[in-house]
């Protein structure tokens, strides 16, 4: 799905569903309660989502 839309769709798209979120739990709850709600959000909008993905950085050379 991602693929075909344009940049400016896709945004509308992830910002429709994080203002859904926001109006649906409010303000004042824990960062992971809303990345677990706005992931139910993107995947019914057919997104695949991965949640704490792991990352290797290097940070001053280690």
């Amino acid at each position: 799905m991602a693929s075909q839309l344009t940049y400016d769709e896709l945004s509308e798209l992830i910002i429709g569903a994080a203002i859904e979120v926001h109006r649906e739990l409010g303000p004042g709850l824990l960062e992971s309660i809303y990345e677990h709600c706005l992931a139910q959000e993107l995947r019914k909008l057919g997104f695949p989502v991965l949640r704490q993905h792991k990352v290797n950085v290097k940070y001053k050379g280690e």
